[in-house]
């Protein structure tokens, strides 16, 4: 999979900036949020956390400005423009290594009469040259750290005035090597920028792309019939290497995947306020465990189970945190995702960390949240599921208008959560069998008690769907949330359910134009683009999960549509190619299919993205592509299967998937039906 040329594209940029533009290529803890279309690195830049560090460098001709916005080329591993100032033009290709440099690679050429003078411009606020190099040093209190960066040219005299005469050209290399007074010194920032910029930038541009596509060249390789979705399997690869983050000071210092690189906060330079997403969200990090299991690399998650257990509470619950804030805890199914890993890589050192906090974890949230007589636990707020201002919680006092007055709400029995304690349950007992570890048993049968008070209590039979329920008295919350989809995702229910499940997913509930919306349109309060009743209260693009769309639980829905097809002689396969297309379709700027452009939720009638968190990576495909399109199945005593779903292909082959010595490879052809190869490593 040559990343670059799948995802080739023009200007992408920020729909609440226009004219920024976007950078794919990301360091361990440097990048862009977004860049001006300017030369060099400004715009807003981000080390660790979000800090919107307005200027690393940039260079001024003469005080021109450019006449046109340039020409842009997107590749996930830099970016090319093309500017013209006048008769003054510049080609310039530009990058952030993982090594955290900013590296600009330019060519000007001055088509005037007259020379023209070239310098460079950078933040005199903190950054100061030395006839040299520039050297600058800020500290960054919000997030703990002092910020250190050094910056060198391979022209000295841009840093007082570079000319260019009438009719030629001049290379230019710039690079910035940031780092942070805690981990990192002078003496190696200065060698790093200064080796960057004495060498050619063909030779950078080249190893810069070899070391980004060194990612990609070991992930299971997919090809197919459809030009859309090998670009999907590309580019939700890609939203794991442009998300992979190792910070490298304690609290989080291991290897861990964030829900995104742009953000929701101010962009306020030096002092963003609000919402991001560079942190440990374990809400998602199950997620990523799914899709991190099948690259070849073992390592990929090192230390992120030490970084969860100190996030890791009394109660067993695990908090979201930064260097230096822990916030509060989300739901999430990590035994579960954990598990999934361990079915991939085996019981590594990894996984072997991860078994005593994920039994903290079920017997924390069984003993702290289940405690109302039955085994449901009890959300007491809505925003801890990750599904804020869903309506069941209003629904016992008719849906206020204003939805902040705690007399109007209630607390809930909720069924993703119980869905989330049931799958930990199981995901840990599985993996305690692994072990050799004999408390499986005490795991098996919470699993089994929850299963069964959640078949019992959150089912209804009139409408056959799964609720919520009042946390006191256990009465239905009658609202047709997403969540009420859960239970056929963890595969607890029976044919007797079968007929519900159809009927949820039908064109006046869930099959929305943008399927899935949060709730049904039939729900009273339903708003497909993210207010309250009409009420923009959390801005334009806040999050409300009263009706827009979510790759998060449209990787869900999706997941159980394809469990339920496969358990039923592929009788719903119809289906689930119906929702898969037009989820992988929301990865694409107006559809397109060749713009790659996925964020937080979307209205779910039209659409429209409503938030702008460019490449957010709060979800799973890449699963679903292996496991439900080409079919592979991996059971729990370590036998393969192919067994794929049909969603229209002509042809498909999935190769180079890697389980422990196992390499196994998937080939479909509409005419000849699935082959399945496995080779042992010593073959």
């Amino acid at each position: 999979m040559k990343v670059d040329e799948l995802l080739k594209t023009g200007r992408r940029g920020l729909r609440t900036r226009p004219g920024t533009l976007l950078l794919g290529s990301t360091g361990a803890r440097l990048w862009a949020d977004y860049l001006d279309d300017a030369p060099g690195f400004s715009g807003a830049l981000d080390f660790i956390h979000k800090i919107n560090m307005p200027l690393l460098f940039s260079v001024e001709s003469d005080g021109r400005t450019a006449t046109v916005p340039s020409e842009v080329e997107w590749r996930p591993s830099h970016l090319t423009s093309r500017t013209s100032f006048g008769d003054l033009s510049l080609e310039e290709r530009k990058f952030i290594t993982w090594e955290d440099e900013a590296i600009s690679i330019q060519r000007w050429h001055n088509g005037s009469d007259k020379p023209v003078t070239l310098r460079v411009r950078i933040d005199s606020e903190w950054v100061h040259g030395d006839g040299a190099v520039a050297r600058g040093e800020r500290l960054i209190e919000a997030h703990g750290f002092t910020l250190l960066t050094v910056i060198a040219v391979n022209e000295p005299g841009l840093w007082t005035g570079l000319t260019i005469p009438s009719g030629t050209s001049v290379d230019l290399v710039i690079a910035a090597a940031v780092g942070i007074a805690e981990s990192d010194d002078w003496t190696m920032l200065a060698a790093k920028a200064t080796k960057a910029a004495a060498t050619p930038g063909a030779a950078l541009l080249t190893s810069q792309r070899a070391a980004y596509q060194s990612f990609f060249d070991q992930v299971p390789h997919f090809s197919s019939s459809s030009p859309v979705l090998d670009r999907l399997y590309a580019y939700r690869w890609y939203l794991m290497r442009h998300t992979l983050a190792r910070p490298g000071l304690a609290p989080l210092d291991g290897s861990l995947f964030y829900e995104g690189r742009s953000h929701k906060m101010t962009k306020a330079p030096w002092s963003p306020v609000g919402w991001e997403f560079s942190k440990l969200i374990p809400l998602s990090t199950p997620m990523h465990l799914l899709e991190a299991r099948w690259h070849h690399d073992p390592h990929l998650i090192d230390g992120l189970f030490h970084i969860l257990a100190g996030a890791q509470r009394g109660d067993g619950q695990f908090d979201a945190r930064t260097l230096t804030r822990t916030i509060h805890p989300y739901a999430n199914f990590m035994g579960w995702g954990t598990y999934q890993y361990a079915l991939a890589k085996g019981l590594d050192d990894n996984t072997r960390a991860a078994l005593p906090l994920l039994k903290a974890q079920v017997r924390g949230e069984s003993e702290f949240l289940t405690t109302a007589g039955d085994n449901l636990p009890i959300q007491q707020r809505h925003q801890l599921t990750g599904k804020e201002y869903q309506p069941s919680y209003w629904y016992f006092h008719d849906y206020p208008d204003d939805p902040f007055d705690q007399s109007t709400y209630t607390p809930l029995k909720r069924v993703d959560r119980a869905i989330y304690q049931y799958l930990n349950a199981c995901g840990t007992a599985a993996l305690c069998r692994l072990a050799g570890d004999a408390e499986a048993a005490e795991f098996d049968a919470l699993a089994n008690a929850i299963a069964k008070d959640v078949l019992a209590k959150q089912w209804d039979v009139d409408t056959a769907f799964f609720y919520d329920l009042h946390h006191a008295t256990d009465e239905k919350a009658m609202v047709r949330n997403i969540v009420g989809f859960y239970p056929w995702w963890a595969e607890i229910t029976g044919a007797e359910h079968l007929s519900g499940f159809l009927a949820a997913l039908g064109p006046d509930e869930f099959d929305t134009p943008n399927p899935f919306p949060s709730v049904s349109p039939q729900c009273p309060v339903f708003q497909s683009g993210g207010s309250w009743k009409g009420q923009f209260f959390k801005g334009r693009n806040g999050c409300m999960w009263d009706g827009p769309t979510w790759p998060y639980t449209n990787s869900v829905v999706l997941d159980a549509i394809g469990k339920v097809t496969r358990s039923n002689a592929h009788a719903q396969d119809d289906l689930f190619s119906h929702f898969f297309w037009k989820y992988a379709l929301l990865h694409f700027q107006q559809r397109d299919g060749v713009t790659p452009y996925l964020v937080e939720h979307y209205d779910s009638m039209t659409g429209e993205p409503i938030s702008d968190e460019a490449d957010y990576n709060h979800s799973y495909l890449i699963d679903l592509i292996i496991r439900h399109v080409a079919g592979l199945s991996i059971a729990a005593d370590g036998s393969i299967t192919a067994d794929p779903i049909d969603i229209g292909l002509e042809h498909f082959t999935l190769s180079n998937v890697k389980l422990g010595p196992r390499n196994v490879t998937i080939r479909f052809d509409r005419s000849s039906g699935t082959l399945l190869n496995v080779e042992n490593g010593d073959n």
